[in-house]
């Protein structure tokens, strides 16, 4: 079903404050409709919202819903919340926010990111290397991306990249002409159960899709057409002799269309070397110039919370991170020793969510006790009620690190300036609400 504009001229958004239904809310609001919405907190995306002229509510009042011609939801709200009952009682038709993504994409030519790791990173990467060549994308993406200076872009051409999420398979409202699937690693086990289930909703996800490109180690995965790859020294599109740059790296590139030499980032890190190669692998099989990529490339100014650097000096460096899963951890932790490996690692970690801790906690456990210091914070629960026996304390009681303790919010910059011995690298680790620390502990970490 294709999504039109008529008679849609008032939409309501029930957690408008969310990266994907805010970008869709921008979209609407360019397409000339009247938005506004609720979510639970003021935040940076809520009051850019605001910004750009749209109305959000921060109590909720089924009033706010009064004469609406559409509500889209996430569902981090409850159905039981006043506002959609009182959509659903007027007949306001109601959709998910992955309901009306699917439908606007298929006015375009559709490429999509999906994976269990890297889908932001590389769907911005992608929109970026379009947008330098010309090639003049709409997209939303699930970061604020620094060359965009938002989540959102809206583009004069027929394509259209989207970030493909496989949270409650919404990923399978799309039908992407081409798509980039980066990671199969276990994750959201509190939608599939299995993770052969979680595979299964990949490989329908493939099956809506024309064209494929896959991350070189999962090639063999039964996909059920043929796919073309990618990866470090293997692959159809190769990165290769990469090297540590300051806090960048330099590769060289292969792939099908002919090689670069000497390709610069001013991102650190392997992870983000695969994620940039499949970005330009993309990039190329859409037309674009292989040479065109190189400036491109080096233009690239990273994305919010994604390795991004907040103090750097030659004793001390501050760096925040989305890492919340245990893969990602590895990654983020590798690369901070990889930058500075004479250096004390302090982390402070928020894990997220109770059922991925009780699902992935010897791993995280594994994972954090490579550092020299931990912080741990409480889980922070988005969704999710309390299980019994799944808490912060009893993944620090798996942990094989002797310096490791639980810290309260309030306590974290008092114990960051407590422990520091310089030369450091501190990190703040997690998906949920510890975004709101990082301005109190640059603050502090800028005055020792």
């Amino acid at each position: 079903m294709k999504f039109t504009n008529k008679h849609i001229n008032d939409i309501y958004f029930l957690g408008i404050g969310g990266i994907g239904m805010s970008a869709l809310a921008r979209y609407f609001h360019l397409k000339g409709a009247r938005v506004s919405g609720y979510d639970r907190t003021k935040s940076v995306v809520t009051e850019g919202l605001e910004e750009a002229g749209m109305e959000i509510f921060y109590v909720m009042d089924k009033a706010h819903v009064q004469d609406k011609d559409l509500m889209v939801y996430t569902p981090a709200i409850a159905k039981s919340s006043e506002e959609y009952q009182a959509a659903k009682e007027k007949g306001i038709p109601i959709y998910k926010r992955s309901q009306i993504l699917g439908m606007i994409s298929e006015d375009y030519r559709c490429l999509a990111v999906a994976g269990t790791h890297g889908k932001t990173t590389t769907s911005s990467m992608l929109t970026h290397l379009l947008v330098e060549t010309e090639k003049e994308p709409t997209a939303f993406l699930g970061g604020i991306a620094n060359n965009l200076k938002g989540n959102f872009r809206f583009g004069s051409s027929d394509l259209l990249v989207v970030e493909a999420d496989e949270f409650d398979r919404s990923f399978l409202t799309l039908h992407p002409s081409t798509a980039i699937i980066t990671s199969l690693d276990a994750d959201h086990l509190d939608i599939y159960g299995e993770v052969e289930t979680m595979r299964a909703g990949f490989r329908a996800f493939a099956d809506q899709t024309k064209e494929l490109l896959v991350h070189d180690s999962i090639r063999e995965f039964d996909w059920g057409k043929a796919v073309k790859s990618y990866g470090i020294a293997s692959g159809d599109f190769q990165a290769s002799h990469l090297r540590a740059e300051d806090l960048g790296m330099r590769f060289d590139f292969h792939s099908p269309y002919g090689d670069l030499k000497d390709v610069k980032t001013h991102f650190p890190g392997e992870h983000n070397v695969l994620n940039m190669t499949a970005a330009m692998a993309m990039s190329l099989e859409l037309g674009v110039e292989l040479e065109k990529l190189r400036e491109a490339v080096s233009t690239f100014s990273g994305i919010y919370r994604r390795f991004q650097v907040h103090h750097h000096s030659e004793v001390l460096t501050y760096i925040d991170d989305y890492a919340h899963h245990p893969t990602e951890l590895e990654a983020a932790i590798s690369t901070g020793r990889a930058l500075f490996p004479d250096r004390q690692l302090l982390v402070i970690f928020q894990p997220h969510l109770f059922t991925r801790t009780r699902d992935f906690m010897d791993e995280f456990a594994a994972a954090l006790s490579k550092v020299d210091q931990l912080f741990l914070m409480e889980i922070y629960p988005a969704r999710e009620i309390a299980i019994p026996g799944i808490t912060s304390s009893a993944l620090l009681e798996k942990m094989s690190l002797e310096k490791a303790e639980m810290v309260a919010r309030a306590d974290l910059s008092d114990k960051i300036e407590e422990c520091i011995q310089a030369p450091t690298l501190v990190m703040s680790l997690g998906a949920g609400d510890i975004d709101k620390e990082v301005k109190k502990i640059k603050e502090r970490i800028k005055k020792i």
